[in-house]
């Protein structure tokens, strides 16, 4: 079963099951899903597993963004409201890469790519990120490459 497919099982579950916080946070994921098929369609292309993850990554994105910004505006309700989201959304996410692995695959890449300082962050990340495979934030893989590389320079 695909992860779309499965998200509109999982609707129609929380739907008869009378769960309607679930079903509106799924009807929104699955909204956001056929829009990026539409788009797709568009382009005359098919929409893949690896575009639907990058959705629900999106959307993923979204909601710690925004729970961020209602904590620091004092509104922690609203902020509540956005982590039970993040929840549910990461429910059909992989599991995240640890930050040891990560700088254990960046090690790897580094000596890989024979990059030497920070200028060649770029080429470490395109080797690094085809191998992490969305299983870990781009902008802790960056921070990591970065950290290693200046490291080198001392």
């Amino acid at each position: 079963m695909s992860l779309k497919e499965k998200i509109t099982q999982d609707i129609k579950t929380a739907f008869k099951g009378k769960d309607s916080e679930k079903t509106g946070i799924l009807r929104l994921l699955a909204n956001a899903i056929n829009q990026k098929e539409i788009e797709k369609r568009g382009r005359n292309e098919e929409l893949t597993e690896e575009d639907v993850l990058a959705v629900l990554k999106t959307e993923a994105k979204k909601r710690k963004e925004a729970a961020r910004q209602f904590q620091e505006g004092g509104r922690p309700e609203l902020a509540e409201k956005e982590e039970k989201e993040l929840v549910l959304i990461k429910e059909y996410l992989p599991e995240e890469m640890s930050e040891e692995k990560v700088r254990e695959l960046a090690d790897e890449a580094i000596k890989e790519t024979g990059a030497l300082s920070a200028k060649e962050t770029g080429k470490v990340m395109a080797a690094l990120m085809p191998k992490l495979k969305g299983a870990a934030d781009g902008v802790l893989v960056g921070q990591i490459v970065r950290e290693k590389l200046s490291g080198n320079n001392e």
